[in-house]
């Protein structure tokens, strides 16, 4: 048996592992599929590509608050707080029902800016609830297996969502959404975690809301990480904000969108079943930098007008975007204290996503105005220079250190 497969049996052997990543793959079938289907279901109301982009955008826009909603998170048990987010989020769709027409977009776009709010706050009470179940030796090998759960829903999720819609259009998929956080959340009630009672609030709210970025920034390995994650999720979103201009170059519907997503999903189940020993054996920012350049030179070969090239780069993108989360989110919980980790994970998710809401944002008006090809080319060599500066960043750490490692005192 390979170190890997050794890591993956004894997690899905503990049972709060296992309740807790079956409960992932259940919300994540669930959010794949309407992520897919909403950008789809507003182009097919409006016809128009960039408010079908800004679906996307609409998701990721709260986290934004994430220093905010990350200290819920902290003055509370985060396990009844999952739960009940979870359950937040079926009845939250249940309005979409109404979404028959263009005039009832903009209630479309209002539920999901409060799902993504939703979202930020069940993933710092989940994330915060890991740290406490998991063996922090295999806390790579489970944030890998996570981003596996997660993303290899896109190999049938989206398919499946693009089915469903087909059949029964967009309250179809909210409806199969919201059952999903349902069970989910009856999955999570028998988590035994062991939760200390949550300290008192701090008299300067402010500072209180402020501490996950302090212990951020003012970290030497965390810092790098999260600047680097930030960048990279701007650049990719700039990217995927093209996605229907893509596939219509190619002679495609946007609904093929769904087979570009269930290929990626491919490459991040991959990459999350190796992430532990692969952390272990290059360290977080050689791995991140790796990933990072992998990314760029997917979304810069999505220039090319081809099929095979286009699927290529799909996988080729699944395998190197989760890279430098992953690695964040493992390096998190080992430098940050567990009373601050709700804060600190959300802010993280700010300081990684903002800049991923505004590519988005950008990347629908620049599909108007320019060439996608050229786009791509300019997002791609720009992934490719934040790789090439972690790496160096870790390689000038390592010769730093050196001279006192050769010659100790």
């Amino acid at each position: 048996m390979t170190t890997s497969s050794w890591a993956v049996a004894r997690l899905l052997r503990d049972r709060n592992a296992a309740l807790y990543l079956t409960g992932v793959v259940v919300s994540g079938f669930g959010t794949s599929a309407l992520w897919l289907v909403s950008g789809v279901w507003v182009r097919d109301l409006t016809g128009s590509d960039g408010l079908a982009a800004l679906c996307t955008a609409a998701l990721w826009a709260p986290t934004l608050l994430g220093p905010v909603l990350g200290t819920v998170a902290d003055r509370v048990r985060r396990k009844p707080l999952a739960i009940r987010t979870n359950l937040a989020l079926a009845l939250l769709l249940l309005p979409l029902w109404t979404v028959r027409s263009a005039a009832s977009v903009p209630l479309l776009f209002a539920v999901l800016l409060l799902y993504g709010a939703a979202g930020v706050v069940e993933e710092a009470a989940g994330s915060a609830l890991v740290a406490t179940a998991v063996d922090p030796a295999l806390l790579g090998d489970f944030n890998g297996l996570r981003t596996t759960a997660r993303e290899g829903m896109k190999l049938v999720a989206p398919l499946t969502g693009a089915a469903l819609y087909t059949a029964y259009g967009g309250p179809g998929v909210a409806l199969l959404d919201a059952c999903t956080f349902v069970l989910a959340a009856g999955l999570w009630v028998p988590l035994r975690v062991r939760e200390e009672r949550p300290g008192p609030r701090r008299a300067n709210r402010r500072r209180e809301i402020a501490e996950g970025a302090r212990l951020l920034w003012s970290n030497p390995v965390l810092r790098p990480l999260v600047r680097a994650g930030g960048a990279t999720m701007c650049l990719a979103s700039l990217g995927s904000s093209l996605n229907y201009a893509v596939v219509d170059a190619v002679g495609h519907s946007p609904a093929y969108t769904g087979v570009m997503y269930a290929v990626q999903g491919v490459g991040s189940v991959v990459v999350g079943l190796v992430s532990g020993p692969a952390l272990r054996r290059l360290g977080e920012r050689r791995f991140a930098a790796y990933g990072i350049a992998l990314t760029g030179v997917a979304v810069a070969g999505r220039a090319l007008d081809s099929d095979v090239t286009l699927l290529a780069c799909s996988l080729a993108g699944g395998l190197g975007l989760p890279c430098v989360l992953i690695a964040a989110y493992t390096a998190v919980p080992r430098e940050v204290p567990a009373a601050a980790l709700g804060r600190a994970t959300a802010t993280a998710d700010t300081l990684m996503f903002t800049p991923n809401v505004l590519g988005l944002a950008v990347g629908a008006a620049l599909v108007e105005l320019v060439d996608h090809r050229l786009l791509l080319l300019v997002f791609g060599g720009g992934l490719l220079a934040t790789a090439a500066s972690l790496a160096q960043r870790n390689a000038s750490r390592t010769a730093a250190r050196s001279p006192s490692d050769a010659n100790p005192a």
